[in-house]
């Protein structure tokens, strides 16, 4: 097994942060008045490796698979809504596409394995199968499933490392892929089913109740086989939610930001820092999404979220909104004048 995801990580660049901390003392403002937004720069600084960061080229990605899980009654949509939204992607109206297209950037699609084979103009199709199997009666995915979603990720992040891409964003596409990001999270953290399984796409109490059954089910049955983070991705994860781990964890071999987005990029980016935990540096989380079991995974990621509106769509829509947000960051640090420059007493404001 090529476990390529264990290789280390880039570092950060320690000489370029001191001086993006130098730059901000010197900048025409009291000293910590913009708050989180000049650690954002200082941070940025320090993965790109230059005092002036910029978040210009974004590479956008969406990862998407069906989940075998889906037979437990657990999402209010039926699985083909998940072809019909990759077709909503490549035709520009889904909100990730709307949103990328406002940041000046290409959405690349990547079909995993829908349950229904599709031959789309603009959507890469990898095909690893159907869609997972159903994890309440069998692993999700075999070994040779695991590792081509993880290469698939990995993939993507060299394609974002060649477009010099400033920041990589990924999202997803699958029904039933909140149950998925449940599971996993029960699995990997000290918490109950109870408090992480959510509505996801708008279930009512009883479709709630067959979701956490259904992971619950899940747990009992993988758990004397769960020990380690890649056979519990395996056993419990999703196509695209591998292809997303093994995005993240490329893009921090390659040296390149990653924002991630809500519950399920949240469960995907713990296991790619479990598989190696030398990538979350490279990780900033764009937003507190509504769904319940979110909060427990930011904290177990020590992740401070950018953004907190509610959101609970998924796609990486949330975080593809929170680039602006970097981008003033950037701006502020690199363009406000110096105490020097703009013959102001430093201590006078």
């Amino acid at each position: 097994m090529d476990e390529w995801w264990k290789e280390a990580c880039q570092p950060l660049d320690a000489v370029m942060r001191e001086r993006a901390l130098a730059r901000q003392d010197q900048l025409t403002k009291p000293r910590g008045a913009l708050g989180r937004l000049e650690a954002l720069a200082v941070q940025l600084a320090a993965l790109q490796g230059c005092e002036r960061p910029q978040v210009e080229r974004v590479h956008v990605s969406v990862f998407a698979g069906d989940h075998g899980v889906v037979e437990e009654g657990v999402s209010a949509f039926p699985q083909a809504v998940t072809g019909q939204m990759l077709r909503n992607f490549v035709g520009g109206g889904a909100a990730l596409a709307v949103l990328a297209r406002r940041l000046g950037s290409a959405l690349e699609v990547i079909d995993l394995g829908t349950v229904e084979p599709l031959h789309l103009a603009g959507v890469s199709h990898l095909r690893l199968g159907p869609g997972t199997a159903n994890f309440t009666r069998e692993a999700a995915m075999s070994d040779q499933q695991l590792q081509q979603a993880l290469g698939a990720g990995r993939d993507t992040a060299r394609r974002a490392a060649a477009g010099a891409a400033q920041l990589f964003i990924g999202g997803e596409m699958g029904i039933g892929n909140t149950t998925c990001a449940s599971a996993l999270a029960a699995a990997l953290l000290p918490h109950s089913p109870l408090t992480l399984v959510g509505p996801g796409t708008g279930l009512d109490g009883d479709g709630v109740r067959r979701k956490l059954a259904a992971v619950q089910t899940a747990l009992r049955l993988h758990a004397d086989h769960c020990a380690g983070p890649l056979e519990t991705l395996r056993r419990l994860g999703g196509f695209e939610v591998a292809a997303l781990a093994g995005a993240y964890l490329g893009c921090a071999q390659q040296g390149i930001p990653v924002l991630v987005d809500g519950f399920i990029c949240s469960a995907a980016a713990l296991c790619a820092v479990r598989l190696n935990p030398t990538c979350r540096p490279w990780l900033l989380f764009a937003h507190r999404s509504a769904e319940p079991g979110h909060l427990a995974v930011l904290q177990a990621l020590e992740a401070e979220p950018l953004l907190d509106l509610g959101l609970r769509l998924g796609e990486g829509s949330g975080a593809a909104l929170a680039v602006p947000l970097l981008q003033q960051a950037c701006a502020l640090h690199n363009e406000m004048a110096t105490f020097a420059e703009a013959a102001v007493a430093e201590g006078a404001v």
